[in-house]
C-alpha cells in the first residue's frame, strides 16, 4: 500500500503504473514529486536522485524517469508545509505589530 502525499489516504497501486494515474480518494496526480521516494525537501532541487531534472511544480505530474513511488507516509515536510508556513507568517505579523 501506498499513501497519497496530496490527501493522506492510501490507496492500492500497480508496481508500474501511468504518469496519468490519479489518486481514487481525492483526484490528484500520483506521479509526482511529493510521492517519490527521492523527494527531500533539504536535497539540492528537492531530489535525491543527482541526475533527475529539476522539476518546478512538485505536486503536479511529470515525466522523470526516476520516479519510484514513495514507501509508507509522505514525508513530514510535504504534510505540513501550508501548516509551517502559516505558522512563520504569523510570527513574522506579530514580530512587527505595534
Amino acid at each position: 500500500m501506498h499513501t497519497c502525499a496530496l490527501c493522506r489516504k492510501e490507496i492500492e497501486t500497480d508496481k508500474y503504473f501511468s504518469r496519468k494515474a490519479i489518486c481514487p480518494k481525492c483526484g490528484g496526480d500520483l506521479h509526482i514529486c511529493l510521492n517519490c521516494r527521492f523527494y527531500s525537501e533539504k536535497a539540492h532541487n528537492k531530489c535525491l536522485e543527482s541526475k533527475a531534472e529539476f522539476q518546478r511544480s512538485r505536486d503536479r505530474a511529470n515525466f522523470c524517469d526516476f520516479f519510484s513511488f514513495r514507501e509508507g507516509a509522505a514525508p513530514p515536510a510535504a504534510a505540513s508545509a501550508g501548516t509551517d508556513k502559516t505558522a512563520a507568517r504569523k510570527a513574522l505579523d506579530d514580530l512587527f505589530k505595534k
